[in-house]
């Protein structure tokens, strides 16, 4: 794996879970990793007691509140969009090109492919050479971000239709970033969300690739995190934050799972514009 790159594990009062740990050893990962970390959390010495002192990066979180447009009153500190944010800077001072950024509740990171009809999955075991050939296609793209799939793309399997796409135009969980492109992420919730809806909107392009999905554990499931502020919130609260952004394109509506909660709707025929083939370039023969 390439030096000038690494993994950065979002994380806040899981030191003893860190889940995604576990599934990048369980891949094979060899390249450079980081805890990135609050100097509110409580925590912070057990991180650097598990991982050790060369994998934490402590951030300020009040400078971090600062800086960010939270797009609401709340002075609420239990947000993920501070070290989303911070990354960037984070990666400067390691000298790094590349990384990406992850959640810290991954318990899997799947291929998924179409077999006898049916929209199969493994769980990925060559994380270098993956993480590799998506640097490769941030690059080629000229994204500013590109990510993997969310299981819930896949709803319906192979007549669900995601699949077949390729790519989508949204990134969520898995950041794929270089160092001299930041990205500004706004919102308190549902910051990749209200990021990859306005951005979009004006001709930036996130991509997510369709041949892999990161299963996360069941929102809520795990102590820590953002778990408390969602369940004081709600998906009710969460959802709104998108919709402040670009009313022009995104709603309000159900989603139909086991239990149904409130989520948005994103209407990308008047959110991003339309990607055409390069055979229509003027000039083009």
């Amino acid at each position: 794996m390439r030096d000038s790159f690494a993994v950065f594990i979002l994380t806040h009062g899981r030191a003893d879970n860190v889940v995604t740990m576990k599934t990048l050893k369980r891949g094979g990962y060899t390249g450079r990793w980081y805890m990135i970390i609050d100097d509110e959390d409580e925590q912070r010495e057990k991180y650097v007691e598990n991982f050790g002192a060369d994998h934490v990066v402590v951030f300020d979180k009040q400078a971090a509140y600062d800086r960010a447009d939270t797009m609401d009153t709340f002075n609420d500190h239990r947000a993920i969009i501070y070290a989303r944010n911070e990354s960037w800077r984070i990666a400067k001072n390691l000298g790094l090109t590349y990384f990406l950024m992850l959640d810290d509740d991954y318990k899997s990171i799947d291929y998924r492919f179409a077999d006898k009809g049916a929209l199969r999955y493994k769980a990925v075991k060559d994380f270098d050479r993956i993480f590799e050939d998506m640097l490769d296609f941030l690059d080629a793209s000229g994204a500013d971000t590109v990510a993997f799939a969310q299981g819930g793309d896949f709803v319906g399997g192979l007549q669900g239709g995601n699949f077949r796409k390729g790519l989508m135009r949204k990134a969520m969980n898995s950041f794929f970033c270089r160092t001299d492109k930041p990205i500004e992420f706004r919102g308190t919730m549902n910051e990749d969300v209200v990021t990859y809806t306005t951005l979009s909107s004006r001709g930036h392009l996130f991509f997510s690739y369709t041949a892999f999905a990161v299963i996360q554990l069941p929102t809520q499931s795990l102590k820590g995190g953002m778990t408390d502020a969602y369940k004081e919130g709600g998906t009710y609260l969460k959802t709104f934050y998108a919709v402040m952004s670009m009313p022009s394109a995104v709603s309000v509506g159900m989603m139909n799972t086991k239990h149904k909660r409130i989520h948005h709707r994103i209407d990308w025929e008047s959110c991003a514009p339309k990607i055409l083939n390069e055979k229509w370039r003027k000039g083009a023969t």
